[in-house]
């Protein structure tokens, strides 16, 4: 049988398994059997690549197998490291994870880029055009997925900034993009391996100058828009090795990737390059209004027995919840409010944590059933109605600023409607204020009383209250 047409019909099947394992995760009870329908995709990708080796000459084949065996090592060494990092990774460390691996993508799509340029293999200016946006894509998109893993890692704790910093990245970018069309149009795709050197390292330098800047609460957009990027990258280097998986799983990936991007740049009611080019999220020393009132501290134990006797309660979780790996206990809390006859829903606001959905797995993990969890555009109205709202570790998601400062760098975000119900209590470590440094009017509202602790602790002492008061 022609070995082409195996791997054609393969690459085929691959990529009919990454589009309907794409699709299953669009809802989280599929979402799980979609990732195995699109690792098979992978797998089925990768087998059909090795079948190449059947359609070289024989004279050629001795040299072929030194990159086999290079695939098979490198091959080892990726599964092997995704296996066991993935296993040990904690819940609150899945964001820079997913950071880092998507980065890896775009260094991948880099290296195809390079390895292409070097060799002078793409010939034709379409197939040099699309190879040199293609790496220049795929560097930024690594290099920014590095610096956004040191940030959510904590081993980056401050945003950079100098004077003159978007003339700076935009005299870089210029530079890059020169080499860039010198190496197209001047050597035609035969520019000496330096000119290629420094165009990947002016990329390089560009993805960090670019995200370097960009503060904490903006990290969910930020990742989302590098894995448009390297969605991206991946796909144009799938046109040039003319292979249908790469570019159609890099097409699918871009066009998934751009979508949540601007969903979640909308969930912040700002722009794309607000959110690039902007300050926000980078000091505390905005406008804060005139903030009336006080913060008033409650006992653990006073607001587990109030939520006791609610009709319904409405919980809205954020990073606070992850770092204190709390969602089991608060799990366990909401099935004895709910044996006791309390209604109990989850709001989920669409950037809460550090990536998108990143609640939403939180929760699975806890075993919160997908009916009690619902997105903010769902649940919102439903806030009027509840006895108690709890906001457990979430800060900016929750701040009524966003409707009634308008000087504040958050108004007009659209937030989760917490302060319109009966009580509200609030879950937290200290003082604090949120990634955005701005202060939250919701802790000075008269309905508003705060409970300070890990929010594990609290949620064990929550439990402790509910049990003791018996039936």
């Amino acid at each position: 049988m022609n070995p082409n047409l195996i791997i054609d019909s393969s690459y085929i099947a691959a990529a009919f398994l990454f589009i309907y394992g794409l699709k299953r995760m669009s809802s989280p009870v599929t979402a799980r059997s979609g990732i195995v329908v699109a690792g098979w995709g992978m797998a089925v990708a990768v087998a059909a690549s090795f079948l190449y080796v059947f359609g070289v000459s024989e004279e050629a084949r001795p040299h072929l197998w030194v990159n086999v065996g290079l695939a098979v090592v490198a091959l080892g060494v990726g599964l092997g490291w995704a296996w066991i990092s993935g296993k040990r990774v904690a819940m609150t460390a899945m964001p820079q994870m997913v950071a880092i691996y998507n980065g890896l993508g775009g260094g991948s799509a880099a290296l195809i880029a390079a390895v292409e340029l070097l060799g002078g293999h793409a010939t034709g200016v379409v197939e040099q055009v699309v190879t040199v946006v293609g790496g220049l894509i795929g560097s930024v998109s690594f290099a920014g997925s590095v610096i956004a893993w040191a940030k959510l890692d904590g081993r980056i704790n401050k945003t950079w900034r100098i004077k003159g910093q978007q003339l700076l990245n935009g005299t870089v970018m210029l530079a890059t993009l020169a080499v860039g069309l010198y190496i197209v149009f001047g050597a035609q795709g035969h520019a000496p391996a330096g000119v290629v050197i420094l165009f990947f390292a002016g990329a390089l330098v560009f993805g960090v100058l670019m995200t370097m800047p960009i503060g904490g609460a903006d990290m969910p957009v930020v990742i989302s828009l590098y894995n448009a990027f390297t969605g991206l990258a991946v796909g144009m280097e799938g046109f040039v090795l003319q292979n249908p998986a790469l570019m159609i799983a890099g097409m699918v990936v871009g066009s998934a990737g751009t979508l949540l991007t601007l969903l979640m740049a909308k969930a912040m009611n700002r722009s794309v390059s607000n959110v690039i080019f902007s300050n926000f999220g980078a000091t505390g020393d905005e406008d804060q209004g005139d903030i009336k009132g006080s913060m008033k501290p409650a006992e653990a134990g006073d607001a587990a027995v109030q939520m006791r006797y609610a009709s319904k309660v409405i919980f809205a979780p954020g990073y606070g919840l992850a770092v204190a790996q709390a969602q089991h206990k608060l799990y366990e809390f909401v099935k004895l409010l709910q044996d006791k006859g309390v209604e109990v829903k989850f709001a989920i606001h669409p950037v809460a944590g550090r990536m998108p959905g990143h609640m939403n797995v939180l929760l699975a993990e806890a075993g919160v059933p997908y009916d009690i969890i619902f997105d903010m555009e769902d649940i919102n109205q439903e806030f009027a109605t509840a006895d108690v709202a709890v906001v457990v570790g979430a800060n900016d998601t929750v701040n009524p600023a966003a409707r009634t400062n308008k000087s504040s760098p958050i108004y007009g975000m659209p937030i989760l409607n917490v302060d319109q119900a009966r009580q509200v209590y609030v879950i937290k470590r200290g003082q604090g204020k949120g990634y955005s440094g701005v202060e939250n009017e919701l802790f000075f509202r008269d309905n508003c009383n705060l409970v300070y602790g890990d929010a594990q602790k609290v949620m064990m002492a929550m439990v402790q209250a509910v049990k003791e008061l018996g039936e």
